[in-house]
């Protein structure tokens, strides 16, 4: 039974280490890409959120794209200044400011966009769709156990 135990803890121990690496690789890439379009990560994966979702209030922008408040506040000063988007006063309650991509930042987008999905394509590029779905529904299974612990 110990056998079984110590099998499956270095099984665990080496899907992490797999995980963290491919992670790791593909991450770069996609990163080097937005970088190449001249935004970091954290503008480019919030003007993609604003993108496909619309109008969002600013206060749950972080948590979408997984950054601190503060660094919203930062990226978004920074995306306003390029006017890739704009800060929009919600008309019920003053409290609550929408960021907004703009014309300029969607015509933007919509140009660069492709060529982004394409790099991620291509690093994914060793998989077939159903190793991909069954990948995706692994790894969400393996979040949402991870999440109960």
């Amino acid at each position: 039974m110990t056998d079984n135990r110590e099998q499956g803890e270095e099984l665990s121990l080496h899907l992490l280490v797999v995980l963290s690496k491919a992670y790791k690789t593909i991450m770069d890439r996609a990163v080097k890409d937005m970088k190449r379009h001249g935004l970091s990560p954290s503008e480019f994966t919030m003007l993609e959120v604003l993108y496909n979702k619309g109008r969002i209030p600013l206060q749950q922008i972080g948590e979408k794209v997984l950054v601190t408040s503060g660094s919203v506040t930062y990226n978004i000063d920074k995306l306003e200044k390029k006017g890739y988007l704009k800060r929009v006063p919600c008309e019920d309650d003053r409290r609550v400011i929408y960021a907004e991509i703009t014309s300029e930042g969607r015509v933007w987008f919509d140009r660069v966009f492709p060529q982004h999905a394409e790099v991620i394509h291509a690093s994914m590029g060793a998989l077939a769709d159903e190793e991909k779905t069954a990948l995706i529904e692994g790894l969400k299974k393996l979040g949402k156990g991870a999440a109960a612990q």
